[in-house]
């Protein structure tokens, strides 16, 4: 993912992570949330490692992530310049013993969609239509669903749930 920073305490989470070789997490907004004691953050996110940077044309930092795994966030706080610090800890990835086969049609749909909007697909340096955990995510990241459905989705403890809503909704 291609982020734009330009906020100062964005800037200095950046160059702690990249300091420290010890990433960030991206989260999803809970629009029902409140702001004051952080429940506008879902508790799911992904933390993410910088893969690359570079100063863009308008003076701002231009940074690329590439998220490594999903964290539970359990506390958070608010520092002086409004950075968001949380106490994460691993997800273990689902599980996901499930035949190919079970993905068709996602795994079609889902590249006959990357390739008629070649901007999605550049997002990702590679692409594995073969792999269900990849296509699963993807289509999460999709679905013209609201955040607290696909918190629902990434806090499930394997795909079954997943895999039998996308193949309702695509069939």
């Amino acid at each position: 993912m291609a982020l734009r920073i330009f906020e100062q305490r964005y800037v200095r989470m950046i160059k702690n992570a990249c300091s420290s070789n010890s990433g960030f997490v991206i989260c999803m907004l809970n629009s029902n949330g409140d702001k004051s004691n952080n429940s506008h953050i879902f508790p799911t996110g992904t933390h993410c490692s910088v893969v690359d940077f570079d100063v863009l044309q308008d003076g701002f930092l231009g940074v690329t992530v590439e998220g490594m795994h999903c964290v539970s966030i359990d506390t958070i706080s608010t520092e002086t310049d409004g950075l968001r610090i949380g106490e994460c800890n691993k997800v273990e990835p689902w599980g996901c013993d499930v035949d190919l086969e079970l993905l068709h049609p996602m795994n079609k749909r889902l590249e006959e969609i990357f390739d008629k909007y070649p901007e999605i697909s550049s997002l990702y340096n590679e692409l594995k239509f073969n792999d269900p955990i990849w296509v699963i995510n993807r289509w999460i990241e999709l679905l013209p669903v609201g955040a607290k459905q696909k918190q629902y989705f990434l806090e499930q403890q394997d795909c079954t749930k997943v895999i039998k809503y996308l193949n309702e909704l695509i069939e």
